[in-house]
């Protein structure tokens, strides 16, 4: 629902003794009201400098206005679309998240199942794809993998590839072809993770059951199957992830999040949107912690070690990946969810050694004063990995599948932007070097000494030659006139 205004924010700038009514909107103020505030030009010209916001970090400011996720982190809750996680996670499964997110309402069965469908046509590699991760030594770093893979994927899809060909926005306002390239973006990224899973471990790639759910088909095409049977996706792994995932769906506007708006803010597609979000989740101090927390735990080998690495931490000569999160200042809601999951799953959780060390480190910093104080907690994210170990998921594909579980709350919000007016995102910077205040001095040299006045010239300004021939228009200006009159 649109925001009210409920108070004004009364300034007087201390410059020019100027007072100032800034309305407040729900708690909230409009960065742009704020370029109200003004003050002369110190260099005694009549241009005005106008008030800006520096945030480094972007800690206090906010980008979007959405519908799609509440997060109160003073309070540790959770919603989407104003239901509570803990609801959600107890209910239903990840599918009716996903299409929650997306659609704005639960799903039927059947428009859950036409959604399943969506998923599995698209999910069937080309040989373009295949060949393109067979490509890569089966010990290279996922990544760089995931990158090639969707892009292989988008190299053959006619509609995400011709949308930097038209001069009309292929998806803004047209939801119908959204939602169709939102659909195939979630399942090229899913099967593409299935392709570098079966081509590390020179395992047969399994193609989709056109019935089954986006997890289903990911354990399906990993190899991940029943253990009695052989037939379908292992239901363990699958019942887990369900729930799991659920935690991950969305996290409101988080680094990777707020990467793939700004690519979208382009018009570009939703394939380029999801590789930019991928890009920030893949960096050491979002996603990618999670993988320098695996390497630290298979460092210390032992949780005797535990102790030792923890005075490490605290004297600043080792750092504790996955740990901490700006939001929250109270437990984080999905916690307590997440726990609930590794409590079903205890045998296998204690049985693998690198979780014996990783909950061995738990212990002790909910214990240490250290971290107690800090309110420093293991975050959702590297909680959920223990589950992927005991799972039975390799370590070098976990921060990967993580992002699967996420790229479609990342797209929803990307879908929640395209009846919205079309505006680039385009932040400002605070310039701090050096400047030189005389470049509009009189007798500074120009930097061509032929260039005469600028001249207005069928609405294009226009600076003549003062060569001693004929003024005639530049053929670099004909082209501008000329694509003005086709393109305007």
């Amino acid at each position: 629902m649109p925001s009210k205004e409920t108070g004004q924010l009364r300034i007087v700038d201390s410059r020019t003794e100027n007072a100032y009514l800034i309305p407040i909107h729900d708690n909230f103020i409009r960065a742009k009201d704020l370029m109200a505030i003004t003050t002369p030009d110190p260099k005694g010209s009549d241009i005005e400098q106008k008030l800006t916001v520096l945030d480094n970090g972007f800690e206090n400011v906010a980008c979007m206005e959405s519908e799609i996720t509440l997060i109160d982190g003073n309070r540790g809750q959770i919603q989407y679309r104003g239901h509570p996680i803990q609801e959600l996670f107890q209910n239903n499964d990840y599918e009716d998240v996903l299409y929650l997110l997306m659609w704005g309402k639960l799903p039927t069965q059947a428009e859950k199942l036409d959604v399943r469908r969506k998923f599995a046509a698209a999910m069937v590699p080309t040989k373009t794809v295949v060949d393109t991760i067979a490509a890569f030594p089966r010990n290279s770093d996922t990544y760089p993998m995931c990158l090639a893979g969707l892009c292989a994927f988008m190299s053959g899809d006619k509609v995400i590839a011709n949308n930097r060909h038209t001069h009309k926005p292929s998806f803004h306002n047209n939801f119908e072809q959204a939602d169709a390239a939102i659909i195939r973006t979630i399942a090229y990224y899913a099967t593409t993770l299935a392709l570098i899973h079966c081509h590390k471990r020179k395992l047969t790639f399994t193609n989709p059951d056109p019935n089954g759910s986006l997890i289903g088909n990911l354990l399906l095409m990993m190899g991940k199957t029943n253990k009695e049977t052989g037939v379908g996706p292992d239901p363990e792994i699958q019942a887990c992830l369900e729930k799991l995932w659920i935690c991950y769906a969305d996290h409101e506007m988080t680094n990777s999040t707020a990467g793939l708006l700004h690519a979208g803010s382009t018009l570009a597609d939703p394939g380029s949107c999801a590789i930019s979000a991928l890009v920030c989740g893949f960096g050491p101090l979002h996603g990618g912690a999670i993988d320098l927390a695996y390497e630290a735990l298979g460092k210390i080998k032992h949780p005797s070690f535990v102790p030792a690495y923890i005075e490490m931490v605290k004297s600043k000569k080792a750092r504790l990946f996955g740990y901490g999160h700006r939001i929250y200042r109270t437990r984080d809601p999905r916690l307590s969810l997440i726990e609930e999951l590794i409590e079903k799953n205890r045998e296998k959780c204690d049985a693998n050694p690198l979780l014996r060390v990783a909950f061995a480190i738990d212990k002790l910093a909910n214990e240490d004063e250290y971290f107690v104080s800090r309110k420093l907690k293991a975050n959702a994210d590297l909680l959920g990995c223990f589950l992927y170990s005991a799972l039975g998921f390799e370590t070098d594909m976990i921060t990967a599948i993580i992002t699967l579980s996420r790229i479609p709350g990342g797209l929803a919000h990307w879908r929640e932007t395209l009846d919205k007016p079309i505006k680039i995102w385009r932040p400002r910077q605070i310039y701090t070097g050096d400047r030189t205040d005389d470049v509009d001095a009189p007798g500074r040299q120009s930097l061509s000494s032929n260039e005469g006045p600028l001249k207005e010239k069928h609405g294009i300004q226009v600076r003549e030659l003062n060569s001693g021939k004929s003024n005639k228009i530049p053929l670099k200006v004909k082209a501008i006139l000329w694509a003005k009159s086709c393109f305007s």
